[in-house]
């Protein structure tokens, strides 16, 4: 059988399978999982074409991954096949760890973050697989010898970042986040083991990063859709609180029964794999018919796209307003407080480094390369959530 698949994708156009590993591993029933898993959550009830899946994603960075070794050999970096086949893996498989609808019930179900499930399913699939995917194990824990790899996964650099953006930015139509990834990629290079930009590459890379702070802002901490996920949020903490949580959430019974068999990784993930975004729709139909008010309000806004109002803001909102909301909401159990926050740049040890064009070849950061005024820090707002 061949198993070099060609994938027509929306975003690039014609991808290949690069080898049969990973065919096996898309294969394979824990990664199909992300196929009813959404990229971007609740984004769709502000941008209806959001409903790409987690699965589309990985395929996507994995396209980039081979794009960006093959460049990295091209300009003298040895990549063995072994290290680029890991390399791949990793990438494919850094998102397999997520939980249903994302980052919003990241934590809620077991109390770990998704790359710590994503980490624990490559160790179980690595067991299946006859320790084919150790390399790729090294690789994304950032254990490998060849620190450059680790960064082309996960940095402030990295194939994700350049897939979810192009992506998100394609089905959501918000043109400010396209990013030109080929240019990028090209422009990488490694010294010293670690990735690096040549300096004609620098304006790419600022454009880089002001999309993907236009894109936290105006997609992903949109406010409607913080209003959703604020409210898919509470409302499955009071689910997981009523007696009826067994019949609403009949594939977790066994993972939320504290039973210390279940503890053994092979038989939590198996439980966790069975778990997806049908599950939780499943649950907010249940819940229309709940005897708890609160649960009910908050299934039928969901479904029905019947949302609650959300204001930002740039400083903490006073007791008095807080109080008024209370007083005019239908629901003052159902006024949710908070901050989201977003850094887009990090000025640390971890800097996107610049190769200078000068006889020495010097490395420098990019925060004192560039002209434009790249920030460090947190961006804050502050949220009231209400209906």
């Amino acid at each position: 059988m061949n198993k070099r698949k060609i994938i027509n994708d929306p975003v690039y156009g014609f991808t290949t399978i690069p080898d049969e590993l990973i065919y096996d591993l898309i294969q394979h029933p824990y990664f199909q999982r992300l196929r009813r898993i959404r990229q971007l959550g609740l984004t769709d009830y502000v941008y209806p074409g959001a409903t790409h899946s987690r699965f589309q994603h990985a395929l996507g960075a994995l396209h980039l991954m081979t794009i960006a070794i093959d460049s990295l050999r091209s300009k003298g970096v040895e990549i063995t096949e072994k290290e680029a086949q890991g390399a791949m893996i990793a990438i494919l498989l850094h998102d397999i760890g997520h939980s249903p609808y994302s980052h919003a019930l990241e934590k809620k179900i077991i109390p770990l973050k998704h790359e710590t499930l994503s980490l624990m399913f490559m160790k179980e699939l690595n067991d299946e697989f006859d320790g084919k995917l150790s390399e790729a194990i090294k690789i994304f824990s950032n254990k490998h010898p060849k620190r450059f790899l680790s960064q082309l996964v996960s940095s402030q650099l990295d194939v994700d970042r350049m897939d979810y953006l192009n992506r998100d930015s394609f089905f959501t139509g918000v043109a400010e986040g396209v990013i030109g990834y080929e240019r990028i990629i090209k422009m990488l290079s490694v010294v010293d083991n670690q990735i690096v930009v040549e300096e004609k590459g620098i304006y790419s890379i600022e454009k880089f990063l002001q999309s993907r702070r236009i894109m936290y802002w105006q997609v992903y901490l949109h406010k409607t859709v913080l209003a959703a996920e604020k409210m898919l949020i509470h409302w499955f903490g009071l689910l997981l609180q009523d007696p009826m949580r067994d019949k609403a959430l009949p594939n977790l019974k066994k993972i939320l029964s504290n039973d210390p068999k279940i503890k053994e990784r092979k038989k939590l993930l198996k439980l966790y794999a069975n778990i997806d975004d049908t599950d939780i729709i499943s649950a907010l139909k249940f819940s229309l018919n709940s005897r708890n008010s609160n649960i009910q309000v908050l299934a039928n806004g969901l479904l029905n796209r019947n949302l609650f109002k959300c204001q930002l803001s740039d400083h903490s909102f006073s007791k008095s307003f807080i109080r008024n909301c209370k007083k005019k909401s239908e629901y003052p159990d159902l006024v949710f407080i908070g901050r989201e926050s977003n850094e887009g740049y990090t000025i640390d040890a971890n800097e996107i480094m610049i190769l200078l064009k000068d006889s020495n070849k010097s490395l420098v950061s990019l925060s004192k390369t560039s002209q434009f005024n790249i920030k460090s820090g947190l961006e804050i707002k502050h949220y009231i959530i209400y209906y």
